[in-house]
């Protein structure tokens, strides 16, 4: 359930656009441009990071015409990853 997540997640370049995401200010999401403008990558790079971290359930994308805004939602997969997490840490108080 959560391998998606984990091998999406594991790759630097996507953990710094997903900082990106969770540290912006705007409301409606941010566009490739402006994701490429934070992270200094490549738009082909960016647009390729975005589509790995939308097919893994992590991020989501608004779209509006011909513009794509993608941003962080705590209904993605991420809260499955942190429910995950939560267990884990439950199972290790009860032995530490």
């Amino acid at each position: 359930m959560c391998q998606k997540v984990f091998l999406a997640i594991g790759n630097e370049t996507r953990q710094s656009i997903i900082t990106v995401l969770m540290e912006t200010t705007c409301t409606n999401g941010l566009r490739v441009g402006e994701i490429t403008e934070k992270t200094h990558l490549s738009r082909p790079a960016v647009s390729h990071h975005l589509r790995i971290l939308r097919e893994a359930g992590i991020i989501m994308v608004r779209e509006e015409g011909s513009k794509n805004y993608y941003f962080m939602d705590v209904r993605t997969k991420l809260g499955v990853l942190k429910n995950l997490i939560n267990h884990l840490d439950e199972f290790m108080e009860q032995y530490y």
